[in-house]
């Protein structure tokens, strides 16, 4: 795999903090080029460092040896003192700075400079939030902002889902929740862990205890795939329910179906069962310090095992039972088989019935009769009969 870089940078807002002091941090939801998406907080000081960082790096892109030749946005000073004000007022030219950061050539846009400043901090998985003066205001940024220029390749969308039971958070860093509460998801972890916003409140939660105001299906969930995605085993697990796998650190299994809730299907040579996404990594894939912390966590609830769901459809969630699951794994396996020793059959004919004829003696070509002297005599030359006589 190669270096990681960015793909798209989207502001989602800012954050009124009160701990230690009074101060305003802006929110961006930062892609990369693995497809995951990770939310971060920056103050505007450290953004403006950065971007002088950034011009005496390239000091050609920057316009410092012509104004003509500068491609790297500009970026005006902090003020003296930020106020909510000019936080605010901010947010179109950051949104246009990033999307213009980005989109610049590959030797400034994916330079370690850019990815080391967006890459997640341990802050920014667990923001400070134990102020005893006051909690965070968020301020999210509109989804028809006109200021945006990103909402013309990729609008921001925040989901609004409902909880469909209580839940008592376990850390700092999760937030609790009780049934038929409608919150808006910032990210999805396809480790079943989303962070959403409620109000004033941010933090992680199951994705097992939220549902989507639309229906109970989840149109983001992909179709099983019994052909199977190989993933290696990051961590042991011990199955505590009958569908669930056990497996060891460095066991190598095949994914077929990944579950919203982060309990993907997993196949072990022909055994099916549940197993935490957050424990497997994807063959050839580079292990990251992010994701060896988030290992260190617990496994998210799965859906099936919520207690009193206190759902807001009538109609349940389509599920597919373990034995369809193993079934179809099976089926499959044996379908592969089958092909594989039909096409070997059909080499192995081929081969058989080259062989006798590959064994014959070629044909040699007829050689005609030696003609009589007669013969030559009254049919040759004038002068090669005269050689004859």
């Amino acid at each position: 795999m190669g270096d990681a870089f960015i793909r798209h940078i989207e502001l989602l807002g800012y954050e009124k903090r009160f701990f230690p002091s009074q101060h305003y941090v802006y929110m961006f939801l930062v892609k990369w080029n693995d497809l995951s998406e990770k939310v971060v907080y920056r103050r505007f000081t450290e953004i403006y460092e950065f971007h002088k960082a950034l011009k005496e790096m390239f000091p050609i892109e920057s316009g410092d040896i012509n104004i003509e030749n500068r491609i790297i946005p500009h970026l005006p000073a902090p003020k003296w003192f930020d106020g909510q004000r000019s936080t605010e007022n901010r947010q179109g030219t950051l949104a246009e700075y990033c999307y213009t950061l980005v989109n610049l050539p590959h030797k400034i846009s994916r330079c370690l400079h850019v990815v080391n400043f967006f890459k997640v901090r341990h802050d920014d998985m667990n923001p400070v939030t134990d102020s005893q003066i006051k909690k965070p205001e968020v301020f999210l940024l509109t989804k028809d902002s006109k200021k945006n220029p990103t909402d013309i390749t990729g609008p921001i969308v925040l989901q609004t889902y409902r909880a469909i039971a209580d839940y008592e958070k376990s850390s700092t860093s999760e937030m609790a929740l009780k049934a038929g509460d409608m919150v808006d998801v910032v990210e999805k972890s396809e480790n079943g862990w989303w962070f959403c916003q409620l109000k004033n409140k941010r933090g992680w939660v199951p994705a097992a205890y939220l549902e989507p105001l639309d229906g109970p299906d989840e149109s983001e969930e992909q179709e099983p795939n019994y052909a199977g995605e190989v993933y290696i085993v990051q961590k042991s697990y011990t199955a505590v329910e009958e569908d669930e796998l056990t497996l060891k650190e460095g066991d190598t299994i095949e994914v077929i179906h990944k579950l919203l809730d982060g309990w993907w299907v997993i196949r072990k040579d022909e055994t099916t069962g549940y197993y935490p996404s957050m424990y497997l990594q994807k063959a050839g894939e580079v292990n990251t310090s992010v994701k060896s912390e988030l290992r260190n966590r617990g496994a998210p609830p799965r859906r099936s095992t919520i207690r009193n769901v206190k759902s807001i459809h009538k109609q349940g969630r389509k599920q597919i039972s373990q034995e369809t699951y193993r079934r179809n794994s099976k089926k499959y396996i044996q379908n592969q088989r089958k092909i594989r020793g039909n096409s070997q059959n059909k080499a192995n004919v081929i081969i058989e019935k080259n062989e006798p004829e590959d064994n014959k003696p070629k044909a040699q070509p007829a050689v005609p009769p030696r003609p009589s002297k007669d013969l030559i005599l009254n049919r040759c030359t004038e002068s090669t009969w005269r050689k004859i006589l």
